[in-house]
């Protein structure tokens, strides 16, 4: 911990690791892209944000700190503190140690910067399905993307190293990890890591690692950061935020882990234009998160993990043909509805059903009767939300 760094504090609260879920009108105010963007029939079960308060930790931060009005632009102390708040939650949650944290805008914008200056302008490898903004980042830095699919049919979705192999044989130079995975809600092993890494070592190749889904591992797996892995600290980087975990994705605060001082120093001499500017109110609340919201992170766990165990009951009672993979992290269930006939399920749903669910078009570009549902909502929403989809679909 650096000199003069001094944890936030939190105020005395009856419990700090309360749960509460908001009410449509609360939640229409409060999400307005999930909640306000849809007819008022309509349940919205699609972007990935939750039908959950904040914690008190960190709307108690922000009321703070518009309270003494710091809206100015984010100080260089800002990010130290930033940095030192992830690595005490990283060190308690994933027993990573030693971090070096760059502040950026939000996870997508780390991505691409990272990218822009440390990869060579070769091919970039996305494995498929894979989250919509992910598609673009190879092309909009002057690269191309090839893509390593994983099919529908595949039981439990893994990352094919021969597949790996032969990509990077063919000219590609970096791989865009997503771990844990969105849309698929992967987590990947220790062992499928390294198997990752010795293809990777052995073509002097870059992974930039997605993480922002970390803190949402469930009970029966862990998460194994690509940057825990011997061996890749000299070729990787990763990116996280609390925004997902924290429901605080509008904020606009993510970090760039960097482990190499060769590339961190890289990046710290671009130009300020190549990365965007981070809100220092963004800083306020990730500090809140990372200091402070254990408690209510692991109740917002353990709601997750009964969520997906009524999701599974409820598609055995009302929807048994629904194919779901294995939901190891996230929110999010990759459901594969294909076996009732319909290409886009999706439609389909908001149609009859006034459900909305993203489509799996988004994610996979020709996949037909797949779609990702978003399960952070409360039991009586997720049970009518399946209800709808069997009332749509069958």
């Amino acid at each position: 911990m650096r000199d003069g760094y001094v944890p936030l504090l939190p105020r005395e609260r009856d419990d700090p690791s309360v749960i509460r879920d908001l009410t449509d009108d609360e939640a229409r105010l409060a999400l307005p892209v999930k909640w306000g963007s849809v007819e008022p029939d309509v349940l919205p079960a699609w972007v990935a944000e939750m039908d959950f308060a904040p914690p008190d930790a960190v709307t108690d931060a922000l009321a703070a700190a518009v309270g003494a009005r710091q809206f100015g632009y984010p100080g260089y102390s800002h990010g130290i503190d930033l940095a030192v708040a992830y690595a005490g939650f990283a060190s308690r949650h994933y027993s990573q140690s030693d971090l070096r944290v760059l502040p950026v805008v939000d996870v997508t914008a780390g991505l691409r910067f990272a990218l822009d200056v440390l990869s060579e302008r070769a091919p970039v490898i996305v494995p498929m399905p894979a989250y919509g903004p992910h598609h673009t980042l190879a092309q909009i830095t002057g690269r191309e993307r090839v893509d390593l699919t994983v099919g529908p049919e595949a039981p439990r979705a893994e990352l094919d190293v021969d597949q790996l192999d032969h990509l990077f044989r063919s000219g590609a130079r970096t791989l865009l990890l997503t771990q844990p995975h969105n849309p698929w809600g992967r987590v990947f092993t220790r062992a499928e890591l390294e198997g990752i890494r010795d293809v990777v070592v052995a073509h002097g190749a870059r992974v930039i690692s997605d993480e922002i889904h970390a803190p949402l591992v469930l009970p029966g797996a862990e998460h194994v950061s690509y940057l825990s892995i011997d061996g890749t600290h000299d070729h990787a980087v990763a990116v996280v935020a609390a925004s997902k975990a924290f429901n605080t994705a509008g904020l606009r605060c993510a970090q760039l882990v960097v482990p190499s001082a060769a590339d961190r120093q890289l990046l710290v001499d671009q130009p300020m234009s190549r990365n965007d500017s981070h809100s220092p109110v963004g800083v306020v609340a990730a500090r809140a998160a990372y200091d402070l919201g254990d408690p209510w992170l692991a109740s917002l766990v353990e709601r997750l993990d009964q969520q997906r165990a009524l999701l599974g009951e409820l598609l055995a009672t009302h929807l048994p043909e629904v194919r779901m993979r294995p939901l190891e992290a996230t929110y999010l269930a990759w459901l594969d509805a294909s076996a009732y006939g319909h290409d886009d399920a999706a439609a389909v749903a908001l149609e009859r059903g006034r459900v909305q669910v993203s489509p799996g078009e988004s994610y996979a570009p020709g996949t037909t009767g797949q779609v990702r549902l978003n399960i952070a909502t409360s039991p009586d929403r997720l049970t009518d939300i399946v209800e709808r989809l069997a009332k749509a679909w069958t």
